[in-house]
This record gives C-alpha cells, sequence and structure tokens, in this order.
C-alpha cells in the first residue's frame, strides 16, 4: 500500500544566532524591523539552469517580494549548467553588494556560499542542504544561508511503492548527473526504498544535456520503466526521454510535476513556485531587518500530490485504472 502523504515543516525556532560582525543591517542595509521604504534592494538571482521547475521556483520568489512592497531591483543571472558561471555570477554579485542573493538549485547555492559568507543567502531547489554544506541543520541553519528544500521526505518512497505494487515493475531505469550532490542523494533514497523488495535499479550517468538521450536508449529492453529524478541536467533535456519512452511504450516517471506537465506520465511531486515563495517570504524579513538567515529554519515542502498525465499514458500505452481516482489529479 502506499505510504500515507505526511506534511512535513520545519520545526521549531532556534535562539538568535548573531553573525559575527554581519548582522542584518550591515549585510543588507536595512534599519533594524521595519526596511527603508524610500530604499531600492539589490537581489542578485542565481539560477543553475533553464527549465520549468527552477523557473516557476524563481517566479514564486519574486512574486512574494513584489507583494510585500519593498522597491527591489533583480538581478537575473542563469549558469547553462556551468559550474564556473556560477561561481563567476556569485563572485560578480558580491562585487555589486547586493543585498540578498536568491540561489536557485544546489550548485548555485554552493558557489554563491563559497563567495560570501557575510551576503544573506537564501536557497531554494536543494535536495539536500545539510549534506551540500550550506546549513548546520533545518532548525539552526547557522551562518548566512537558510532557505527551503525540494526534497518531500515520502516523494520517493511513494513513487517507487507506486511503480511497484501498480506496474509491477522488476526493473527500474534512472538516468542522472553523478557530478550532481542532489542527485547522488536521491538515488541513495531509491535504493532504500527498494530494499526488500525484487526490484534492480539500472542506473545510467551523463555529465551533459547531450548525453541524455543516449542514456535513455541505453535502457531500452533493460527496465519496465523509467524514473528521473529532480536532476537539472536530465530534465533540462527531458524531451529526449519523453520521446523514449513514448516510442517505446516505457512509463516515464518524474520527481516533480512540471515535467509531467511536459509530457512525463506521472509524479510525486511538489509545488516549485510554492518552495520559491516561501523562500521570498523569508527574504523580506532579512531585507526589512527583522531577522538574518540564522534565526529562520530552513524548510521542507509542505505536501506532495500525485499527477498523472492523461495523454502521455496514452502515448507510452499505460492502460489507467479506476482506482487511481481516489488518489491522483490528471491532467488531460
Amino acid at each position: 500500500m502506499l505510504k500515507k502523504f505526511k506534511a512535513v515543516a520545519a520545526v521549531g525556532m532556534m535562539g538568535a544566532l548573531i553573525l559575527s560582525g554581519c548582522g542584518a543591517e550591515e549585510s543588507n542595509g536595512g534599519s533594524s524591523g521595519s526596511g527603508d521604504s524610500e530604499k531600492t534592494y539589490k537581489v542578485g538571482v542565481t539560477q543553475i539552469v533553464e527549465h520549468p521547475s527552477l523557473d516557476l521556483a524563481t517566479a514564486g520568489f519574486k512574486k512574494a517580494l513584489e507583494e510585500s512592497g519593498l522597491k527591489v531591483e533583480f538581478d537575473e543571472q542563469n549558469a547553462q549548467n556551468d559550474l564556473n558561471n556560477a561561481q563567476t555570477i556569485a563572485t560578480n554579485f558580491v562585487g555589486d553588494k547586493v543585498d540578498l542573493i536568491f540561489a536557485n538549485a544546489t550548485p548555485s547555492a554552493q558557489s554563491a556560499l563559497n563567495a560570501t559568507t557575510e551576503i544573506p543567502i537564501l536557497f531554494t531547489s536543494v535536495t539536500d542542504p545539510i549534506g551540500a554544506g550550506l546549513i548546520e541543520s533545518f532548525e539552526k541553519p547557522g551562518g548566512n544561508v537558510t532557505g527551503t528544500s525540494d526534497m518531500y521526505p515520502d516523494a520517493i518512497p511513494n513513487t517507487v511503492d507506486f511503480i511497484v505494487e501498480d506496474f509491477g515493475a522488476k526493473s527500474i531505469g534512472t538516468i542522472y548527473n553523478t557530478g550532481e550532490q542532489n542527485s547522488n542523494v536521491q538515488v541513495e533514497e531509491i535504493k532504500k526504498a527498494l530494499e526488500g523488495k525484487d526490484v534492480e535499479l539500472v542506473e545510467s550517468s551523463v555529465a551533459t544535456t547531450a548525453d541524455v538521450k543516449q542514456a535513455a536508449e541505453s535502457l531500452i529492453g533493460k527496465v519496465d520503466v523509467i524514473y528521473i529524478i529532480t536532476d537539472n541536467t536530465v530534465v533540462s533535456a527531458l524531451d529526449s526521454v519523453i520521446q523514449v519512452s513514448n516510442e517505446n511504450d516505457i512509463p516515464l516517471f518524474v520527481g516533480e510535476t512540471d515535467s509531467v506537465a511536459k509530457g512525463a506520465f506521472a509524479a510525486f511531486g511538489i509545488s516549485y513556485e510554492a518552495i520559491g515563495y516561501e523562500t521570498g517570504k523569508m527574504a523580506v524579513e532579512i531585507l526589512k531587518g527583522e531577522k538574518t538567515p540564522a534565526d529562520i529554519p530552513a524548510q521542507y515542502p509542505t505536501e506532495v500530490k500525485l499527477v498523472i498525465n492523461k495523454k502521455a499514458a496514452e502515448e507510452m500505452n499505460i492502460e489507467l485504472k479506476e482506482e487511481w481516482n481516489d488518489i491522483a489529479e490528471f491532467l488531460e
């Protein structure tokens, strides 16, 4: 049976950890408690690559700031999935003395932290911020960094259970970039979810988006289902995986609902716009001088939902089961 969905929220509030020599007023120029209504705040937005989920997270972040009434000037930069670009972007933001850095995805957040321990950094779309070295814990982030993870704890176990129980799969293929820390964490979670199940995980690794189609083709005849986690490299080239799945009737599961809308079959996914928006609310508190990143617990997504693409099901020759009506949201 599927695990019962659980809302997961960051717990507790920490005692104030004062950043040595760089409180909120010093790092972002805001006046204590209310911000400066006449000031235009400079916010650097660094995103590792362009794809729908990350784009929605950025849109959610900006929406929260726009709704706050603060005057904000955004400097948006995209690293085009190049780590050197990500580091250059972060270094330039520090040189420009931005008031806050919004880092969308793990490599961008790590690059920002490499560039500054003083300017507030808010991350989103990060699977394992502790393992990535961004924060000390969710409850007590420490330092100048906090934000929102895109890892709902039960999403991967729920997906694996659904694949095994409803599809009778004996082999699951996954494609990911081993250079992405967030992807390695998720693959390990798949392996944990498969413990005790007579199911093989077939891994295919890529280094760039150009490798994705060949990696997908290498799974033909070897797997019953393909499961693409929230790997930035692969999701950026998801069209090629969708094509392989459609042409070979291989059900394609993904890690986020935006890829379902694009043509994948199903996902137990989160709203990236929602986690971006929550991060934006954190930014408002920091820019107003009300809190520092160390005062704000990092957050998990608060809900996950099963989304199924009916057209994709038809393309992949998947018969929709009546019992799915009670647990899924369908896209036509």
